[in-house]
């Protein structure tokens, strides 16, 4: 079961943010409490699979966490024959939770789990690849290049969703935006000093950008289009085709 989140509650030295064991413990409470629109987009899922799996093909969750975009993605598939999920992180923290949850449901596909580097799974016979608030911890020089495997992986009429926290180009628009991304976060029961240390601890490690260098990456993948499609505050979903 989850805990709930208090990792930055008390006054310590800010470390840089990592997906470690504390993480991993509480992360269903620190997500639902910090990416407004995040349960909306898994609980779509299920609806977007249906439409978008093909028969015999794979879907991919890269940078999967604790698994439950893989988890929500079997929902839309019991009328897909022959289909792969396979779920990947490079945390064995997280993966150690993900199984430990995963095993918790009766599902007639199975999430397969890798511990890999996204950057070095091979992505092939997709018809589905899930980047969840994951691009955004690439280091940017390797962004294009993940975006290229996962656009030639791809079957044709496959999708990317791809989720990320970005930033806005207009300064006031930004300040406001934050102000109200941090509005969200009290609500949520976050005090100040939890606010401002994890934002802390996530500086230089989440990388965000803009909606038009995301957009202008994907074409440049390959990718035909893209569209939002979920959007909260400066928390992003994209669906593209190829």
């Amino acid at each position: 079961m989850s805990q709930r989140d208090q990792i930055y509650a008390a006054a310590h030295d800010a470390a840089p943010f990592s997906f470690d064991a504390r993480v991993a413990a509480v992360f269903p409470d620190m997500i639902r409490r910090s990416v407004p629109g995040y349960e909306l987009i898994v609980q779509s899922l299920p609806w977007l699979a249906a439409r978008v799996v093909q028969p015999h093909s794979n879907v991919y969750d890269l940078g999967c966490s604790l698994g439950a975009s893989a988890h929500a993605v079997r929902h839309g598939l019991d009328k897909t024959p022959g289909c792969r999920i396979l779920a990947v992180d490079n945390s064995a923290a997280m993966l150690a939770r993900a199984e430990e949850w995963l095993a918790g449901f009766c599902a007639k596909i199975p999430v397969e789990l890798q511990c890999a580097d996204v950057l070095a799974v091979p992505i092939e016979n997709a018809s589905l690849v899930m980047l969840n608030f994951t691009l955004q911890f690439i280091p940017q020089d390797q962004r294009l290049e993940l975006l290229q495997r996962i656009r030639v992986g791809l079957r044709p009429g496959g999708v990317l969703l791809l989720s990320e926290k970005i930033a806005i180009e207009d300064e006031p628009l930004e300040q406001l935006i934050t102000e109200l991304h941090h509005d969200f976060k009290r609500a949520q029961g976050y005090s100040e000093l939890e606010i401002a240390q994890k934002r802390q601890a996530l500086e230089n490690v989440l990388i965000a950008e803009s909606l038009a260098v995301h957009r202008e990456r994907l074409q440049a993948a390959g990718f035909a289009a893209a569209e939002v499609w979920l959007q909260h505050t400066r928390f992003v979903s994209l669906l593209a085709r190829v």
